[in-house]
């Protein structure tokens, strides 16, 4: 390793440690979120989530753990990133335009009970604020996740969970621990407190 590479790696670490230690209100904001999907979810409520770029992979972490399981077994739950259907996305971009590729999904999927969650490093996409707008109009939850604020997406949601950190890659690092936050206290209210570390 050279001496810049090894500055590097040192700067992007101390860089993601401070933030880290800025954040204690949001992994309390996080382990709300968990503990009220634990209580909405089996009552047949639908989380809707959405983001672009690394913000839609995570996203997507969050369904798949929701659908499928965190750490240990349990029911199933609906979760749906809607940026993962290819076909609706392009479809509704050619002809509504890009703007309206979540919010035209969030008017269809809106269902009983829904939350939608929205990541966005920035706070800024044009395509997650249209989504919020539509969802509130309708009458869901908006929950947001989203860098420094304030920014307009945090504006428009319920709740928001803000990271302040001055780079795209730290706050999309500290979204993932938020997102397992989430996962931790929700599988806590369902399950039980989990006494021992799950091995992989």
């Amino acid at each position: 390793m050279t001496a810049t590479t090894n500055h590097t790696a040192h700067a992007h670490i101390g860089l993601l440690a401070r933030a880290l230690g800025r954040c204690e209100e949001q992994w309390d904001q996080a382990q709300a979120w968990g503990v009220t999907l634990a209580e909405r979810l089996p009552a047949g409520a639908r989380l809707l989530l959405a983001g672009n770029g690394g913000s839609a992979a995570q996203a997507q972490h969050l369904s798949a753990e929701i659908v499928g399981r965190y750490c240990r077994d349990r029911q199933p739950f609906s979760a749906i990133s809607l940026h993962s259907d290819t076909s609706a996305v392009t479809a509704i971009a050619n002809d509504y335009g890009a703007e309206e590729i979540f919010a035209r999904q969030v008017q269809a999927h809106i269902s009983g009970e829904t939350i939608l969650m929205l990541l966005s490093t920035s706070g800024r996409s044009a395509n997650l604020i249209r989504a919020a707008q539509r969802a509130r109009e309708m009458g869901a939850a908006v929950w947001a996740m989203t860098g420094p604020a304030p920014n307009p997406l945090a504006d428009l949601a319920d709740q928001a969970l803000c990271i302040d950190a001055p780079t795209t890659a730290a706050v999309q690092e500290l979204h993932l621990v938020a997102l397992h936050l989430v996962c931790e206290a929700m599988d806590e209210r369902l399950l039980g407190a989990n006494p021992a570390a799950v091995a992989l």
